[in-house]
């Protein structure tokens, strides 16, 4: 029940559960996908203490919570009911466009979310493995070469090297449940399409004497052991594969709509996951996978070359930019091409070299939490620290750094001489999985043991982490007024807002908002105004500024004043469902406005007659900011008309 009111509170202030398309969650934020972002209440989110921030990023409205967001997430679904990402339909005609980017962010991320906590704690226990190994505590082969004798220990390294590499090596199959889920589509029959890619009997096959060989004298020659109906099979190895499962299961999930929808319904249970086995796996077995690995392989071949090339500069992008990727999302853009290294060379170099940005980052904050003289700062940074040093740095980021600036700027110089470093020594991943100190033991060679790479990590961890607070000690200007306001007075704050009189986008009846029959309004969680019953149907703009938001659907118009008003003037209740009949839009998205300018036009009738009200809210949606916000005392107002008073 710890969780309860904060579980609540977030529902209510992303728009309420109707709002919610799906929730996710990763190691620190939840993820939702909104229906209309607008009705979130950004700002209340932010004040609240138990809610770091909140990121707009990859298609998805992000609640940064920190290391107990598991927790807050299983409140939350239970308190609002909602559905997983996945159990929406992924063809859902009614969802935003994205850009292809967003699109891509937004599907690997819900792919790999679920399984990032399996993924920590088997990379940790390879690690150790690894570890013991290295230092001589136990043996990983089973007899000793000289005496001949049992190795007594081999059996603690075999359990743990099974408990470490099991999940990787059959990561296909938890992959092709989360991404068939993602593509909308059944999850087990995905773990179906990925357990025949790596069924056992394959290697056996492999082994055989083969019958031809395709593609000869080029990079895709390949022996041929089997066929299928006549057409040559080119087996590949799909164990701790990425691409292949991916593309399996986003064809999978078309093939399986497409039988669901010709398949009568009484035969349907069976024969729809019948009929897709029978085209996907051969497909992706003849096609698909074949080439997917040579794709994987091309990207593997390429970020080794590029690293090769120039290794020191990579480690320096690399290790200055992570932070900054980790705060709008897009590092999962680079998750990808990390778990593809593993499978296709067994290591990873390239993701490696962002391993002391973490501990940069805690550099500063260890620096801001030594020099301040602000209480709240100071009992901020500790438990910021503690959580960064195992690798969940985003208290740090969004709690103290990043609204410091400064000291954000030289994690980033701690970062970028860390990510040298790794390069320079040639510092490689033999695992996948933790963060923080955790990582540590996953530079250790498998054959090897102590490497040089190894070592680098070590001199990287520690060179970043100095290398930060000593920048920030001398130049984070940390007791500096400016900066000390920023943290302690509004680290939100807008420079340059000016009281300012909106004027009425609408002729009508003006009501309280507490007398509108939606709870979003009516409890102010979207902001302070008022709401009017239109007499015509017809809106202006209420000042001089911008659209920044016209929803598809032309019900709700977003303006931001010259003098820094955030306005949303929302036109009927529920109306986002006629899809935009019955509304005409004058503007679009980015105009330029002035007062009494034609918005948007409306048929009351029509809107009336399809069962919608038109009552009108017209809310400051950055109140906060405001130390009043004051309505007209008048119940008819007429258009550019003086409504409300921002102070």
């Amino acid at each position: 029940m710890r969780y309860e009111k904060l579980a609540k509170d977030i529902i209510q202030n992303v728009g309420g559960k109707e709002n919610v398309k799906s929730v996710v969650h990763c190691i620190t934020r939840l993820r939702f996908k909104l229906k209309d972002e607008s009705k979130a209440n950004t700002e209340a989110l932010k004040s609240m203490d138990e809610v770091v921030t909140v990121i707009k990023s990859g298609g998805q409205y992000q609640v940064v919570i920190g290391n107990h967001v598991p927790d807050v997430y299983k409140v939350v679904v239970a308190e609002g009911g909602f559905a997983s990402a996945a159990q929406v339909d992924a063809d859902d005609e009614n969802e935003e466009k994205q850009s292809l980017f967003n699109r891509f962010i937004d599907v690997i991320s819900n792919i790999f979310s679920p399984v990032l906590g399996l993924l920590a704690a088997t990379g940790i226990v390879k690690g150790l493995n690894a570890a013991f190994v290295a230092l001589g505590w136990i043996s990983n082969v089973p007899v000793n070469a000289t005496t001949g004798a049992v190795e007594s220990t081999y059996g603690i390294y075999a359990l743990l090297n099974a408990i470490g590499d099991g999940f990787f090596v059959f990561l296909p199959i938890f992959l092709g449940y989360t991404a068939m889920k993602k593509f909308g589509g059944t999850p087990f029959l995905g773990m179906a399409i990925a357990a025949a890619l790596v069924h056992p009997s394959l290697a056996g096959i492999k082994a055989l004497e083969p019958i031809m060989t395709i593609f000869k004298g080029t990079m895709f020659e390949s022996p041929i052991q089997i066929e299928f109906i006549g057409i040559p099979v080119i087996l590949m190895s799909y164990t701790s594969s990425v691409i292949p499962i991916i593309l399996s299961t986003f064809f999978a999930a078309k093939v399986e709509k497409w039988a669901a929808r010709v398949i009568p319904a009484v035969v349907k249970s069976f024969f729809v996951p019948l009929l897709t086995l029978l085209i996907i796996v051969p497909l992706t077995f003849l096609v698909i996978g074949p080439v997917a690995t040579w794709v994987a392989n091309g990207i593997g071949q390429g970020v080794l070359s590029i690293y090769n090339t120039v290794p020191i500069v990579a480690g320096l992008i690399l290790g200055a930019f992570w932070q900054v990727f980790v705060i709008f999302g897009v590092h999962w853009g680079l998750v990808p091409i990390y778990y593809n290294n593993l499978a296709v060379m067994g290591y990873d170099s390239f993701i490696a070299l962002t391993f002391a940005a973490s501990f940069a980052q805690i550099g500063a904050v260890l620096a801001v939490w030594l020099k301040t003289r602000d209480q709240k700062l100071k009992s901020l940074s500790l438990p910021a620290f503690i959580s960064g040093i195992f690798g969940v740095t985003e208290p740090a980021i969004y709690g103290i750094t990043l609204p410091l600036k400064k000291p954000f700027i030289m994690s980033c110089i701690g970062g970028a001489v860390g990510g040298a470093i790794l390069a320079v020594m040639g510092s490689k991943l033999y695992g996948a999985g933790p963060l923080g100190i955790f990582k540590i033991p996953l530079f250790i060679d498998p054959t090897d043991g102590l490497t040089t790479g190894f070592w680098g990590s070590i001199i990287a961890m520690v060179a970043a982490f100095f290398v930060a607070c000593v920048l920030t000690l001398l130049f984070g200007g940390v007791n500096k007024q400016a900066d000390q306001q920023v943290f302690s007075e509004n680290k939100n704050a807008i420079k340059g807002l000016r009281s300012e009189e909106i004027v009425s986008p609408i002729a009508g009846e003006v009501i309280a908002l507490t007398e509108i029959p939606d709870q979003v309004f009516a409890s102010e969680a979207m902001g302070k105004g008022v709401a009017i019953v239109p007499s015509n149907g017809r809106a202006v703009s209420p000042v001089n500024g911008v659209v920044t938001t016209l929803f598809k659907t032309k019900h709700a118009i977003g303006i931001t004043s010259d003098n820094g008003a955030e306005i949303l003037i929302h036109i009927g209740m529920d109306t986002v469902q006629l899809e935009g009949e019955h509304f005409t839009a004058h503007v679009k998205q980015g105009d330029k406005v002035s007062v009494g300018d034609l918005l948007v036009e409306f048929d009351i009738e029509n809107i009336q007659k399809a069962g919608y009200q038109v009552v009108t809210p017209v809310i400051i949606t950055n109140s906060a900011d405001y130390s009043s916000i004051d309505a007209i005392r008048e119940k008819i107002v007429s258009e550019k008309q003086v409504l409300i008073r921002a102070v």
